[in-house]
Protein backbone atom coordinates (compact mmCIF):
# COMPACT_ATOMS: atom_id res chain seq x y z
CA UNK A 1 0.00 0.00 0.00
CA UNK A 2 1.77 3.08 -1.14
CA UNK A 3 2.00 6.00 1.41
CA UNK A 4 -0.14 8.97 1.95
CA UNK A 5 0.68 12.03 0.42
CA UNK A 6 1.95 14.93 2.98
CA UNK A 7 3.28 18.82 3.09
CA UNK A 8 6.48 19.88 3.48
CA UNK A 9 5.49 21.68 6.35
CA UNK A 10 3.47 17.82 7.91
CA UNK A 11 7.27 16.40 7.50
CA UNK A 12 9.42 18.96 9.15
CA UNK A 13 6.98 18.92 11.99
CA UNK A 14 7.25 15.03 12.23
CA UNK A 15 10.78 15.25 12.06
CA UNK A 16 10.89 18.03 14.81
CA UNK A 17 8.70 15.78 17.21
CA UNK A 18 11.15 13.05 16.27
CA UNK A 19 14.09 14.79 17.81
CA UNK A 20 12.16 16.59 20.64
CA UNK A 21 11.01 13.28 21.65
CA UNK A 22 14.85 12.18 22.11
CA UNK A 23 15.73 12.83 25.57
CA UNK A 24 18.97 12.78 24.87
CA UNK A 25 18.43 15.76 22.33
CA UNK A 26 16.74 17.85 24.70
CA UNK A 27 19.58 19.04 26.85
CA UNK A 28 22.99 18.84 25.10
CA UNK A 29 26.43 20.26 25.67
CA UNK A 30 28.43 20.53 22.64
CA UNK A 31 32.07 22.15 22.81
CA UNK A 32 33.45 24.03 20.14
CA UNK A 33 34.34 27.35 18.27
CA UNK A 34 32.04 29.81 17.33
CA UNK A 35 32.18 31.51 14.13
CA UNK A 36 29.88 33.07 11.47
CA UNK A 37 28.83 35.35 14.78
CA UNK A 38 25.88 37.55 14.51
CA UNK A 39 24.28 39.76 17.08
CA UNK A 40 20.95 40.45 15.29
CA UNK A 41 20.40 44.34 17.61
CA UNK A 42 16.11 44.77 16.39
CA UNK A 43 15.62 41.02 18.24
CA UNK A 44 18.28 40.80 20.58
CA UNK A 45 18.46 37.27 19.33
CA UNK A 46 22.29 35.58 18.54
CA UNK A 47 23.30 33.35 15.53
CA UNK A 48 26.65 31.50 14.76
CA UNK A 49 27.96 28.17 13.83
CA UNK A 50 29.67 26.16 16.42
CA UNK A 51 32.12 24.19 14.71
CA UNK A 52 35.31 21.87 15.36
CA UNK A 53 37.16 20.28 12.92
CA UNK A 54 35.09 17.61 11.31
CA UNK A 55 31.63 19.27 11.44
CA UNK A 56 29.64 22.67 12.18
CA UNK A 57 26.15 23.21 13.51
CA UNK A 58 24.22 26.20 13.13
CA UNK A 59 22.73 27.89 16.42
CA UNK A 60 20.58 30.05 17.82
CA UNK A 61 20.74 31.96 20.95
CA UNK A 62 17.22 33.89 21.75
CA UNK A 63 17.37 37.95 23.75
CA UNK A 64 15.70 36.17 26.79
CA UNK A 65 19.27 33.91 27.52
CA UNK A 66 21.30 36.42 25.37
CA UNK A 67 21.00 38.87 28.17
CA UNK A 68 21.76 36.96 30.55
CA UNK A 69 25.45 36.49 29.04
CA UNK A 70 28.39 37.77 31.01
CA UNK A 71 30.33 38.49 27.93
CA UNK A 72 30.40 38.90 24.42
CA UNK A 73 31.02 36.01 22.36
CA UNK A 74 32.31 36.38 19.20
CA UNK A 75 34.12 34.20 16.46
CA UNK A 76 37.22 31.79 17.12
CA UNK A 77 36.16 31.83 20.87
CA UNK A 78 36.31 28.11 22.36
CA UNK A 79 32.91 27.57 24.01
CA UNK A 80 31.10 25.03 25.68
CA UNK A 81 27.00 25.64 24.54
CA UNK A 82 24.16 24.17 26.57
CA UNK A 83 20.89 23.82 24.87
CA UNK A 84 18.37 21.68 22.92
CA UNK A 85 18.38 20.09 19.41
CA UNK A 86 15.13 20.93 17.23
CA UNK A 87 14.39 22.00 13.87
CA UNK A 88 13.16 25.05 12.29
CA UNK A 89 10.40 23.72 10.69
CA UNK A 90 10.50 26.43 8.24
CA UNK A 91 13.52 26.22 6.77
CA UNK A 92 13.91 21.90 7.44
CA UNK A 93 17.02 23.09 9.33
CA UNK A 94 17.68 21.07 12.75
CA UNK A 95 20.07 23.54 14.68
CA UNK A 96 21.09 23.92 18.57
CA UNK A 97 18.63 26.38 20.32
CA UNK A 98 20.90 27.73 23.15
CA UNK A 99 20.21 28.08 26.34
CA UNK A 100 23.59 29.36 27.84
CA UNK A 101 27.22 29.93 26.92
CA UNK A 102 30.47 29.52 29.26
CA UNK A 103 34.02 29.74 28.27
CA UNK A 104 35.74 26.39 26.76
CA UNK A 105 38.50 27.73 29.68
CA UNK A 106 39.51 31.37 30.65
CA UNK A 107 42.44 31.22 28.25
CA UNK A 108 40.47 32.09 25.33
CA UNK A 109 38.74 34.96 26.84
CA UNK A 110 42.08 36.60 27.82
CA UNK A 111 43.76 35.48 24.64
CA UNK A 112 40.53 37.62 22.85
CA UNK A 113 40.88 40.54 24.94
CA UNK A 114 44.60 40.74 24.36
CA UNK A 115 44.21 40.70 20.59
CA UNK A 116 41.23 43.86 21.25
CA UNK A 117 44.30 45.50 23.26
CA UNK A 118 47.14 44.92 20.87
CA UNK A 119 44.72 45.89 17.94
CA UNK A 120 43.86 49.43 19.51
CA UNK A 121 47.41 49.71 21.43
CA UNK A 122 48.60 49.85 17.79
CA UNK A 123 46.64 52.80 16.65
CA UNK A 124 47.56 54.83 19.94
CA UNK A 125 43.95 54.82 21.67
CA UNK A 126 46.36 53.77 24.77
CA UNK A 127 48.80 57.19 24.34
CA UNK A 128 49.66 59.20 27.10
CA UNK A 129 49.70 62.33 24.64
CA UNK A 130 45.54 61.64 24.16
CA UNK A 131 45.16 62.07 27.85
CA UNK A 132 43.43 64.80 29.36
CA UNK A 133 43.51 66.22 32.62
CA UNK A 134 40.40 66.17 34.77
CA UNK A 135 39.35 69.47 36.03
CA UNK A 136 40.19 70.53 39.12
CA UNK A 137 37.13 71.86 40.00
CA UNK A 138 34.13 70.30 38.16
CA UNK A 139 30.93 71.85 38.11
CA UNK A 140 28.78 68.75 36.76
CA UNK A 141 29.80 65.37 36.44
CA UNK A 142 28.08 62.46 34.21
CA UNK A 143 28.03 59.02 35.68
CA UNK A 144 27.21 56.16 33.99
CA UNK A 145 26.55 52.64 35.09
CA UNK A 146 23.86 50.20 36.48
CA UNK A 147 21.26 52.23 38.53
CA UNK A 148 20.83 48.84 40.44
CA UNK A 149 24.36 48.28 41.02
CA UNK A 150 26.35 49.13 44.47
CA UNK A 151 28.05 51.12 42.42
CA UNK A 152 26.00 54.19 42.27
CA UNK A 153 25.60 54.31 45.77
CA UNK A 154 29.21 54.53 46.51
CA UNK A 155 30.12 57.44 43.76
CA UNK A 156 27.03 59.81 44.82
CA UNK A 157 27.94 58.85 48.33
CA UNK A 158 31.69 60.00 48.12
CA UNK A 159 30.52 63.01 45.89
CA UNK A 160 28.06 64.02 48.55
CA UNK A 161 30.57 63.97 51.22
CA UNK A 162 33.64 65.92 48.81
CA UNK A 163 31.83 67.90 46.87
CA UNK A 164 28.59 68.38 47.20
CA UNK A 165 28.30 72.07 45.29
CA UNK A 166 28.51 69.44 41.63
CA UNK A 167 25.63 68.86 39.98
CA UNK A 168 25.63 64.90 39.31
CA UNK A 169 24.23 63.54 35.80
CA UNK A 170 23.10 60.02 36.22
CA UNK A 171 22.28 57.88 32.72
CA UNK A 172 21.62 54.52 33.91
CA UNK A 173 23.13 51.70 31.60
CA UNK A 174 23.49 47.98 31.52
CA UNK A 175 26.71 47.15 33.08
CA UNK A 176 27.17 43.04 32.24
CA UNK A 177 25.60 40.62 29.11
CA UNK A 178 25.10 41.18 25.43
CA UNK A 179 23.34 44.08 25.31
CA UNK A 180 25.98 46.44 27.78
CA UNK A 181 28.22 47.68 25.03
CA UNK A 182 25.23 49.37 22.82
CA UNK A 183 23.69 50.40 26.17
CA UNK A 184 26.74 51.82 27.55
CA UNK A 185 27.68 53.98 23.96
CA UNK A 186 23.97 55.18 24.43
CA UNK A 187 24.59 56.75 27.52
CA UNK A 188 27.77 58.09 26.28
CA UNK A 189 25.92 59.73 23.36
CA UNK A 190 23.64 61.17 25.71
CA UNK A 191 25.67 62.73 27.64
CA UNK A 192 28.07 63.96 24.89
CA UNK A 193 25.19 65.46 22.90
CA UNK A 194 23.11 67.23 25.85
CA UNK A 195 24.63 66.62 29.59
CA UNK A 196 27.42 69.64 29.45
CA UNK A 197 29.14 67.54 32.04
CA UNK A 198 32.58 68.31 32.71
CA UNK A 199 33.59 64.85 33.39
CA UNK A 200 32.49 61.35 32.86
CA UNK A 201 32.65 58.07 35.23
CA UNK A 202 31.97 54.92 33.44
CA UNK A 203 32.22 51.51 35.22
CA UNK A 204 30.59 49.05 37.61
CA UNK A 205 31.67 47.21 40.44
CA UNK A 206 33.96 43.91 40.61
CA UNK A 207 33.58 40.20 39.02
CA UNK A 208 34.56 37.77 37.00
CA UNK A 209 36.60 38.39 33.62
CA UNK A 210 33.33 37.59 31.93
CA UNK A 211 31.21 40.01 34.07
CA UNK A 212 33.51 42.64 32.71
CA UNK A 213 33.53 41.76 29.57
CA UNK A 214 31.52 44.86 28.38
CA UNK A 215 34.02 47.16 29.13
CA UNK A 216 36.45 45.23 26.55
CA UNK A 217 34.39 45.83 23.47
CA UNK A 218 35.82 47.49 20.94
CA UNK A 219 33.07 50.00 19.65
CA UNK A 220 33.02 50.98 23.34
CA UNK A 221 36.75 51.93 23.75
CA UNK A 222 36.35 53.73 20.33
CA UNK A 223 33.21 55.52 21.64
CA UNK A 224 35.09 56.44 24.75
CA UNK A 225 38.37 57.50 22.46
CA UNK A 226 36.55 60.43 20.87
CA UNK A 227 34.33 61.84 23.60
CA UNK A 228 34.71 65.64 24.16
CA UNK A 229 34.88 65.34 27.88
CA UNK A 230 37.40 63.62 29.86
CA UNK A 231 36.45 60.22 30.86
CA UNK A 232 37.32 58.21 34.15
CA UNK A 233 37.04 54.75 33.75
CA UNK A 234 36.20 52.93 37.17
CA UNK A 235 35.57 49.28 36.20
CA UNK A 236 36.13 46.51 38.63
CA UNK A 237 38.49 46.34 41.59
CA UNK A 238 42.31 47.34 41.74
CA UNK A 239 43.45 44.52 40.13
CA UNK A 240 40.65 44.22 37.35
CA UNK A 241 41.51 45.80 34.39
CA UNK A 242 39.76 46.84 31.00
CA UNK A 243 40.20 48.02 27.51
CA UNK A 244 38.09 50.76 29.08
CA UNK A 245 40.50 51.58 31.42
CA UNK A 246 43.36 52.30 28.95
CA UNK A 247 41.55 54.32 26.39
CA UNK A 248 39.86 56.18 29.31
CA UNK A 249 42.05 59.87 30.56
CA UNK A 250 41.74 58.05 33.62
CA UNK A 251 41.74 55.10 35.49
CA UNK A 252 40.37 54.67 38.96
CA UNK A 253 40.78 51.25 40.81
CA UNK A 254 37.15 51.43 42.34
CA UNK A 255 34.43 53.18 41.79
CA UNK A 256 34.52 54.99 44.94
CA UNK A 257 37.84 56.00 43.75
CA UNK A 258 36.70 57.22 40.53
CA UNK A 259 34.57 60.00 42.70
CA UNK A 260 37.31 60.66 44.72
CA UNK A 261 39.66 61.40 41.88
CA UNK A 262 36.72 63.69 39.91
CA UNK A 263 36.33 66.29 42.93
CA UNK A 264 38.58 67.73 45.28
CA UNK A 265 37.52 67.42 49.30
CA UNK A 266 35.38 70.44 50.72
CA UNK A 267 37.64 69.50 54.13
CA UNK A 268 40.34 70.01 52.49
CA UNK A 269 39.50 72.83 50.64
CA UNK A 270 38.49 74.75 54.21
CA UNK A 271 41.30 73.66 55.48
CA UNK A 272 43.27 75.16 52.78
CA UNK A 273 41.60 78.43 52.73
CA UNK A 274 41.84 79.38 56.66
CA UNK A 275 45.30 78.58 56.58
CA UNK A 276 45.75 81.28 53.63
CA UNK A 277 43.58 83.58 55.76
CA UNK A 278 45.19 83.39 58.94
CA UNK A 279 48.76 84.22 56.31
CA UNK A 280 47.36 86.57 55.44
CA UNK A 281 45.98 88.42 58.58
CA UNK A 282 49.62 87.71 59.96
CA UNK A 283 51.24 89.13 57.14
CA UNK A 284 49.10 92.19 57.26
CA UNK A 285 49.25 92.26 60.83
CA UNK A 286 53.30 92.36 60.64
CA UNK A 287 53.47 94.98 57.81
CA UNK A 288 51.08 97.27 59.37
CA UNK A 289 53.26 96.79 63.07
CA UNK A 290 56.16 97.91 60.69
CA UNK A 291 54.40 101.05 59.17
CA UNK A 292 53.23 101.77 62.84
CA UNK A 293 56.95 101.61 64.26
CA UNK A 294 58.49 103.37 61.14
CA UNK A 295 56.57 105.96 61.93
CA UNK A 296 56.50 106.50 65.53
CA UNK A 297 60.81 106.72 64.38
CA UNK A 298 59.89 109.25 61.81
CA UNK A 299 57.95 111.40 64.14
CA UNK A 300 60.78 111.39 66.85
CA UNK A 301 63.16 113.27 64.14
CA UNK A 302 64.56 115.53 65.92
CA UNK A 303 63.47 118.07 62.65
CA UNK A 304 59.93 117.17 63.59
CA UNK A 305 60.06 117.96 66.97
CA UNK A 306 61.59 121.31 66.31
CA UNK A 307 61.80 122.60 63.02
CA UNK A 308 63.63 126.16 63.26
CA UNK A 309 66.33 124.14 65.56
CA UNK A 310 66.95 121.74 63.08
CA UNK A 311 66.50 123.97 60.03
CA UNK A 312 67.93 127.06 61.40
CA UNK A 313 70.24 127.39 64.50
CA UNK A 314 71.54 123.58 64.40
CA UNK A 315 73.33 124.63 60.34
CA UNK A 316 74.21 127.55 62.36
CA UNK A 317 75.94 125.87 64.86
CA UNK A 318 77.39 123.31 62.74
CA UNK A 319 78.66 126.56 60.77
CA UNK A 320 80.21 127.76 63.58
CA UNK A 321 81.96 124.73 64.58
CA UNK A 322 83.33 124.21 61.26
CA UNK A 323 84.72 127.98 60.75
CA UNK A 324 86.63 127.42 64.43
CA UNK A 325 87.92 123.99 63.24
CA UNK A 326 89.11 125.41 59.55
CA UNK A 327 90.20 128.48 62.02
CA UNK A 328 92.38 126.58 64.36
CA UNK A 329 93.71 124.88 61.74
CA UNK A 330 94.82 127.77 59.71
CA UNK A 331 96.62 129.18 63.31
CA UNK A 332 98.24 125.62 63.94
CA UNK A 333 99.74 125.50 60.45
CA UNK A 334 100.87 129.72 61.04
CA UNK A 335 102.50 128.82 63.86
CA UNK A 336 104.38 125.39 62.20
CA UNK A 337 105.56 127.17 59.58
CA UNK A 338 106.54 130.59 61.40
CA UNK A 339 108.51 127.52 63.75
CA UNK A 340 110.05 125.96 60.34
CA UNK A 341 110.99 129.89 59.00
CA UNK A 342 112.65 130.67 62.20
CA UNK A 343 114.63 127.30 61.63
CA UNK A 344 115.66 128.00 58.12
CA UNK A 345 116.79 131.62 59.19
CA UNK A 346 118.90 130.47 61.77
CA UNK A 347 120.07 127.82 59.37
CA UNK A 348 120.92 130.50 56.44
CA UNK A 349 122.51 133.05 59.03
CA UNK A 350 124.72 130.65 60.17
CA UNK A 351 125.98 129.98 56.47
CA UNK A 352 126.30 133.84 55.73
CA UNK A 353 129.03 135.25 54.72
CA UNK A 354 128.34 138.44 56.92
CA UNK A 355 128.56 136.49 59.91
CA UNK A 356 132.39 135.39 59.20
CA UNK A 357 133.32 138.96 58.25
CA UNK A 358 132.31 140.05 61.32
CA UNK A 359 134.31 138.07 62.96
CA UNK A 360 137.45 139.33 61.27
CA UNK A 361 137.79 137.56 58.23
CA UNK A 362 137.64 139.12 54.69
CA UNK A 363 137.14 138.29 50.84
CA UNK A 364 139.27 138.99 47.59
CA UNK A 365 137.36 139.20 45.14
CA UNK A 366 138.73 139.72 41.52
CA UNK A 367 136.98 140.47 38.12
CA UNK A 368 133.44 139.97 40.59
CA UNK A 369 135.20 136.16 41.20
CA UNK A 370 136.28 134.97 44.89
CA UNK A 371 140.52 134.37 44.44
CA UNK A 372 140.65 130.80 46.33
CA UNK A 373 144.43 130.65 45.58
CA UNK A 374 147.74 132.36 44.74
CA UNK A 375 147.79 130.78 41.55
CA UNK A 376 144.41 133.38 40.48
CA UNK A 377 146.64 135.98 41.19
CA UNK A 378 149.91 137.81 39.60
CA UNK A 379 152.13 140.79 40.20
CA UNK A 380 150.50 144.04 39.55
CA UNK A 381 147.27 142.31 39.71
CA UNK A 382 144.19 144.64 41.02
CA UNK A 383 141.61 143.03 43.23
CA UNK A 384 138.97 143.99 46.05
CA UNK A 385 138.87 143.36 49.51
CA UNK A 386 135.47 142.70 51.06
CA UNK A 387 135.60 143.38 55.34
CA UNK A 388 132.23 143.77 57.48
CA UNK A 389 132.37 147.32 57.47
CA UNK A 390 133.41 147.79 53.50
CA UNK A 391 135.96 146.81 50.77
CA UNK A 392 139.50 148.00 49.85
CA UNK A 393 141.06 148.12 46.48
CA UNK A 394 144.26 145.91 46.81
CA UNK A 395 147.49 145.41 44.18
CA UNK A 396 149.71 142.62 44.23
CA UNK A 397 153.29 143.29 44.78
CA UNK A 398 154.22 140.04 45.43
CA UNK A 399 152.73 136.51 45.32
CA UNK A 400 154.44 133.46 47.46
CA UNK A 401 152.90 130.06 47.43
CA UNK A 402 153.15 127.58 50.41
CA UNK A 403 155.40 124.69 49.97
CA UNK A 404 153.40 121.22 51.59
CA UNK A 405 155.30 119.09 53.54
Amino acid sequence: MAPSVITVKQINLYIKSLLEGDSRLTFVRIRGEISNFKNHFTSGHLYFTLKDKDAAIRCIMFKGNASKLKFIPSDSMQVVCTGRISVYDRDGTYQLYVDDIVLDGQGELAEALEKIKVKLEKEGLFDSSRKRKIPAFPKKIAVITSESGAAIKDILSVLERRFPLCEVVFKPALVQGIDAPKSLCDSLDFVYNSSEADVIIIGRGGGSLEDLWCFNDETLARKIAVSPIPVISAVGHETDFTICDFVSDLRAPTPSAAAELAVPDTNELQNKIANLRRKLFSTLEADINYKIALNEKIKNQQFLKSPIDFFIERPLNLNKNILDKISNKIKLTLSENEKEFVRVIAKLDALSPLKLLSKGYSVATKDNSIIKSVEDLSVKDNFKLTLSDGTADCTVDKVVKNVRT
